[in-house]
């Protein structure tokens, strides 16, 4: 497994896979605490370690899981990133009731929007003692699209304290959006930020801004949601998939399914060119891809690994079904 050093942190290696850890916290379905350990010790030995996890991801639960899975590996051999901006609040009187935000968890806890420099710093002491490690190499600010300038003015500054003060390896901004994460690359002294689904097969909204600002401040781009939550995941979309975490319109099914024809005539799944194309910018360092049990890695390496001819590229822009070009 390729590994990349930050550009501005260079202390930070990501291998180019990286572990997802919100099928950890039981996104859209539970998983065993089994399952979750083999499907990361399946990732250890195909030779990732980048393992990105969330204290949203449920409630605390995927943070959890994967501090007990990785415990006794050698702390100097792999890298692991959690977030900020959301704190867990104890919520009894929701305790009988499912979690609102997708994760098949019991609300024992309530989400609290917080990006001080109080709430950034509580948030992490609580993610060290659910995941037990002793440090996290890369911190983000988690999807701050509401909070936008507190999040620059203060919460970029409290990690960046944080950073220097050596507690962190580097920190950045995680958003479902890449306009304001290019504000962030812009206007910030972050050293990386994660953008999920907008730069995919369906959406190359980040190409027009995030990537470039990225390429020109030598700031690091890890790519998520590379299968947009689920449309993308299968060699031939079906008709009740998912995309960005809502039931897909049938536009999009109808776009997606005309991509995977035209990659099927290169001889090419829909998923092997959705990863492959992600990795092309040269400011993307790193993939992660979330992965429920062994046979997932099993299936994320052999993608990974696959070749891809750049003549499928050219034929999809011709088609109209991709805008980016290739740099």
């Amino acid at each position: 497994m390729r590994v990349r050093r930050l550009r501005r942190r260079p202390a930070v290696r990501l291998s180019e896979l990286g572990f997802g850890g919100s099928p950890g916290g039981n996104l859209y379905s539970a998983i065993t605490d089994e399952q979750f350990a083999s499907a990361v010790d399946a990732a250890w030995n195909a030779g990732i370690r980048h393992f990105d996890t969330a204290p949203h991801y449920g409630l605390g639960l995927s943070e959890r899981r994967l501090g007990a899975a990785l415990r006794g590996r050698p702390r100097e051999e792999y890298v692991v990133s959690t977030k900020v901006g959301r704190l867990l609040v104890p919520s009894p009187e929701t305790a009988g009731r499912a979690d609102p935000d997708g994760f098949a968890v019991a609300a024992t806890h309530r989400r609290v929007w917080d990006f001080s420099r109080d709430g950034i710093r509580r948030s992490l002491d609580a993610s060290l003692h659910r995941t037990g490690l002793d440090r996290f190499d890369i911190v983000y600010l988690h999807d701050p699209d509401e909070h936008w300038r507190q999040a620059a003015d203060v919460g970029v500054p409290a990690l960046v304290e944080l950073r220097d003060e050596g507690s962190v390896g580097a920190v950045g901004a995680g958003m479902n959006r890449s306009d304001p994460l290019a504000r962030f690359v812009r206007e910030t002294d972050v050293d990386l930020v994660m953008c999920a689904g907008r730069y995919t097969l369906l959406d190359q909204s980040a190409a027009g801004d995030l990537l470039p600002a990225a390429r020109e401040r030598g700031v690091d781009v890890v790519i998520a949601g590379v299968y947009n939550s689920g449309l993308l995941s299968r060699d031939r979309p079906p008709t009740d998939a998912t995309y960005d975490y809502r039931p897909a319109d049938p536009e999009r099914v109808a776009r997606a399914t005309r991509i995977a024809v035209v990659c099927e005539r290169y001889g090419v799944t829909l998923p092997v060119a959705a990863l492959a194309f992600v990795r092309s910018d040269p400011a993307v360092v790193s993939t992660v891809v979330g992965m429920h049990n062994d046979i997932e890695v099993a299936e994320t390496i052999h993608r990974a690994g696959s070749e891809v001819p750049d003549e499928l590229w050219a034929a999809l822009r011709a088609d109209g079904l991709i805008e980016a070009p290739r740099p």
